[in-house]
């Protein structure tokens, strides 16, 4: 490999550029503006100010997708799901998965799986 592409994929891997497009890309299909580059201006901003601890940070996701995606996964309604259908549900999302640590026997809640999606899409915008 040339060395100027070894520091194109460090750069783009330092800076997490790939997850932060592949963030953008998903709002802009989700939400699908009429003025896209306007669109993702006003998201960077609120990404921008969520990193100031001035307001917050833009979700693909509202709360009653998020129920409404726990409820798909608890196809018996037992109140849980299991921690591979939760990995699942963030792969699908492109959340990381990467520093979950659960034992194949814990059940995975409503309020653990929000707790837990709020969590890791608050970590997908830090880059």
């Amino acid at each position: 490999m040339a060395a100027g592409e070894e520091q194109s994929r460090e750069y783009l891997r330092r800076h997490r550029l790939p997850e932060l497009l592949h963030r953008l890309g998903a709002l802009l299909l989700f939400h699908r503006p009429e003025r896209p580059r306007e669109f993702l201006i006003q998201v960077l901003e609120r990404v921008k100010a969520g990193r100031r601890g001035e307001g917050e940070y833009p979700f693909l996701m509202d709360e009653a997708n998020v129920d409404a995606m726990f409820s798909l996964l608890d196809v018996l309604g037992q109140g849980y799901i299991r921690p591979a259908q939760y990995r699942e549900a963030l792969k699908t999302l492109g959340l990381s998965t990467e520093d979950l640590e659960l034992e194949d026997d814990v059940n995975i809640t409503l309020e653990v799986f929000k707790e837990g999606m709020k969590k890791k899409m608050l970590e997908s915008w830090s880059v």
